[in-house]
């Protein structure tokens, strides 16, 4: 069937359909079910314990500025 046969209401049910595939497929986790090494496990651990006590990163302008990026 091509669109110039279809009524209104068809073609809104495509387009529906067509919008709620797009946005799943962009809510997939591609990580999901995949394991993390342990020493990442642990930086990251590290890391938000440290910003839960206050502890402050490196502003993102200096992280730009360090890879030569103009922020």
């Amino acid at each position: 069937m091509q669109v110039k046969d279809m009524t209104i209401e068809e073609l809104k049910l495509l387009i529906q359909e067509t919008v709620a595939e797009t946005i799943q497929s962009l809510l997939v986790d591609p990580d999901e079910g995949k394991q993390i090494k342990p020493e990442v496990k642990q930086q990251l651990l590290d890391s938000l314990q440290r910003t839960q006590s206050g502890e402050r990163g490196i502003p993102a302008e200096e992280v730009a500025k360090n890879l030569g990026l103009t922020w």
